[in-house]
């Protein structure tokens, strides 16, 4: 199994266009690497791959990326489909620019399926297949998903079910094993279980703290609001960093927000995260699993 880390910001990326807080001016600086937004591409055989999520930073995202480059034929891609984690626009308006492709296919939890404003505005352009995002095989891995929380997206009506979900992809032939969780509002329930034997388990790392936003960048977001974008923090009481994990794993923490300290290698929060065990996921890195 092959994995590529096309993308491992949250939604707008560090540096973030309209922000200047300490993590997007570090990036500017060049103190730290600059990170495009949450995106992962997956494959059994390094032949058919799939997106995990599909960022308004795809195009860049697949460009820079050999093993997903078209050819030999003129419309040849080995891109085969996209899976869903939710229906945030940080990963889902990557769609509209894969309208050329043919025969993508799209899993996602169900009730972003009925909401998702580009599977509409595609229908034109693209003959895509969508299906609810379930357990079973999937280009040679085998797929399992966990239902993580109903956190919805701001544009959808509110609506019951499970609208966030965590994939786990296991590899027949050599046994790896990733989990990809970059969206968590809390620890749920059997996700030790879902993480068992895992290699790699890629974690949500929006915020080191449950109030940093409103340090970082002077605004009113204070710890309700910020808890209220469905994102567990990785320090503190019921941090991320404080569960447990599985043995032998290598934790790494992607869907990294601009506020988040961690990012200034520097920082007493980065030495605090690595002497617990964990890294910042290495953007553009690939992992064989």
């Amino acid at each position: 199994m092959r994995a590529v880390l096309l993308g491992t910001a949250a939604g707008g990326g560090v540096p973030q266009w309209n922000c200047a807080c300490p993590g997007c001016r570090g990036a500017r600086a060049g103190r730290h690497p600059a990170r495009a937004q949450d995106c992962l591409a997956i494959s059994a055989d390094g032949a058919s791959w799939y997106l995990v999520n599909a960022s308004p930073d795809i195009r860049t995202q697949l460009l820079g990326c050999p093993a997903l480059a078209p050819g030999p034929g003129a419309r040849e891609t080995p891109l085969r489909g996209v899976l869903l984690t939710d229906g945030e626009l940080d990963h889902t308006t990557g769609l509209f620019q894969l309208k050329e492709a043919g025969g993508l296919t799209v899993h996602a939890p169900e009730p972003v399926l009925t909401t998702l404003p580009a599977r509409a505005v595609l229908a034109p352009y693209a003959r895509w297949d969508w299906r609810i995002a379930g357990s079973g095989e999937l280009g040679g891995l085998r797929v399992d998903v966990l239902p993580v929380s109903g956190k919805r997206p701001k544009y959808a009506a509110d609506a019951p079910g499970t609208w966030v979900v965590a994939y786990r992809f296991t590899d027949p032939a050599t046994g790896g094993r990733l989990v990809y969780a970059p969206c968590l509002a809390g620890w749920p329930f059997g996700f030790e279980e879902f993480c068992a034997g895992a290699d790699v388990v890629l974690l949500d790392g929006s915020f080191h703290g449950s109030a940093e936003m409103s340090g970082a960048t002077g605004g009113d977001v204070g710890d309700p609001a910020q808890r209220a974008m469905g994102h567990l923090p990785m320090a503190g009481p019921g941090g991320s960093l404080r569960k447990p994990r599985p043995p032998g794993a290598r934790l790494l923490y992607t869907h990294l927000n601009n506020t988040n300290p961690v990012l200034d290698e520097s920082s007493p929060e980065h030495a605090a995260m690595r002497a617990a065990g964990a890294e910042l996921a290495p953007e553009g890195a690939e992992l064989v699993l």
